[in-house]
């Protein structure tokens, strides 16, 4: 029995640490992808079979993007596996070509393969300009179908941008376990 009350009290000062290892900016980023999900899955139903099948998703909750001429993006993101938060993400684009004005929007990326999943987090994954992502509206999963292992679901919240350019979104990930251990 004392062993049991020792392995409690262990698993609670564990996950207790854990929760506390976070810095406020990366909960308010978790707390605004879980809000993101919740209005993406109402916005379009069908974004529960992605994060039921696939082997792992991304939820960047607000992307920040501006240009005239050159354009530029960021934003910050949780990566999840079985639907459970196991750690963060950031996103950064550069471009350019005939782009103007800015917009805010919540982007998902669903990973189809342990493979492709695997290449996000070894920070081995970028975008090209081929990329495109499906805009986000009822019914829109529908007809999205998986390329090189991914799909891509973006739900514009406000802004206009005009974009014929060419560049690249590059990630890094950091698991929750590597802001425990560097702590």
């Amino acid at each position: 029995m004392k062993i049991l009350k020792t392995l409690i009290v262990g698993t609670m000062l564990l996950a207790s640490f854990h929760g506390f290892s976070q810095t406020e900016k990366d909960k308010k980023i978790m707390k605004d992808a879980e809000n993101a999900k919740v209005k993406m899955m109402k916005l379009d139903k069908g974004l529960q079979s992605f994060m039921d099948t696939a082997s792992g998703y991304v939820v960047f909750p607000n992307i920040g993007e501006g240009a005239l001429i050159v354009g530029g993006a960021s934003g910050n993101g949780i990566v999840y596996i079985n639907n459970r938060p196991v750690g963060m993400a950031d996103l950064k684009k550069l471009d350019i070509g005939l782009q103007a004005g800015g917009q805010a929007l919540s982007e998902i990326i669903f990973f189809e393969t342990k493979e492709a999943l695997a290449k996000f987090k070894d920070d081995e994954f970028t975008f090209s300009a081929e990329a495109a992502a499906v805009v986000l509206e009822s019914g829109a999963s529908k007809n999205a179908n998986y390329s090189d292992g991914v799909v891509v679901f973006a739900m514009p919240k406000a802004g206009v941008m005009a974009d014929l350019s060419v560049g690249g979104q590059k990630f890094t990930y950091t698991s929750f376990d590597d802001v425990v251990n560097d702590k």
